[in-house]
């Protein structure tokens, strides 16, 4: 979130106007009741959140939820892995774009530090929150130029560092096609000097392509959404804290459950609101990124996660 735009001046929301723990709760089990198995916890920074906890055990208790996970920047992590590990949190995923201590704080611009992540990724592996995914946007001219120390910092330490391309997600970010290495680059240069080789998906609309160490090393995960769209097998869907739905990561707006919520609708009508959203869903941004789509007005990944 550029410190320029959101500064102290900014008029955040009101408090009233987030959902409650128990609202999130209760989408929660209407979209698992609708075939939802995963709940991912992002942000936004969601260690930010009072009683952070609190929503993670009512989260865990839903029945259906195969895997409950988080991810974070990391800076508050150490401090927290080991409550949110006992509430019901099963894996957490740490955003770290480079260790090189200059790069690391021009990208994050906030002041904290490679090694108090790094404390907070081996906190989280000491409170069983793992297999730890390590997610790195590659930027060219940037960071590119760490991302192989990257891959041998945590080569053979069980955790799966996932390159991420760098994607036009809202207008602050300054996007440019130029600044996008592929994944095609990200894989050869790691193979240059790691040698790895391609693992088949660990289920069908698996985000991140897999490819493993030759040498037994554990592997590495490679996100593809410029280069190699994959909108037509794409199956999240984003909640805004208010209560927006969101059915695409790039999407200009979204639907507001939270009027529903609040305005008397039962469960089966908030389940028929949802179904009818997500059937009439046509998002394929990835898929048709063009000169003509700049400019195009989108949520930003601060605000309803990645």
């Amino acid at each position: 979130m550029p410190k320029e735009v959101f500064n102290r001046h900014y008029p955040f929301l009101e408090h009233d106007a987030l959902l409650t723990y128990e609202e999130i709760t209760r989408l929660a089990r209407i979209f698992v009741g609708l075939g939802a198995e995963k709940i991912r916890l992002t942000g936004g920074e969601p260690l930010m959140r009072r009683q952070l906890s609190r929503l993670v055990a009512m989260l865990a208790a839903i029945d259906g939820v195969k895997d409950f996970t988080l991810t974070t920047n990391g800076v508050l992590l150490a401090d927290q892995a080991a409550e949110l590990r006992d509430a019901g949190l099963r894996r957490v995923t740490v955003s770290l774009d480079s260790l090189d201590p200059e790069v690391f704080a021009a990208m994050n611009d906030v002041g904290t530090d490679v090694e108090t992540v790094l404390a907070g990724i081996e906190a989280a592996a000491a409170a069983g929150l793992g297999p730890i995914k390590i997610n790195a946007v590659v930027q060219r001219g940037v960071n590119d130029h760490t991302l192989v120390d990257l891959a041998r910092r945590f080569h053979g330490s069980g955790h799966i560092v996932r390159f991420i391309e760098y994607m036009d997600v809202g207008t602050t970010n300054g996007w440019r096609l130029d600044q996008v290495v592929s994944a095609r680059e990200i894989v050869s240069r790691i193979h240059a000097a790691l040698p790895i080789e391609p693992v088949g998906a660990n289920y069908p609309g698996e985000v991140a392509r897999r490819w493993r160490y030759v040498d037994g090393g554990g592997e590495i995960g490679v996100i593809a959404s410029v280069s190699e769209p994959f909108c037509g097998a794409c199956s999240r869907a984003r909640l805004s804290p208010e209560g927006t739905l969101f059915t695409c990561l790039f999407a200009a707006q979204g639907h507001d459950l939270r009027a529903r919520l609040r305005g008397g609708a039962d469960d089966a009508e908030l389940a028929e609101l949802i179904g009818s959203i997500w059937r009439r869903r046509e998002d394929r941004y990835s898929e048709i990124r063009s000169a003509s789509t700049a400019g195009t007005a989108k949520v930003e990944m601060s605000y309803i996660g990645g």
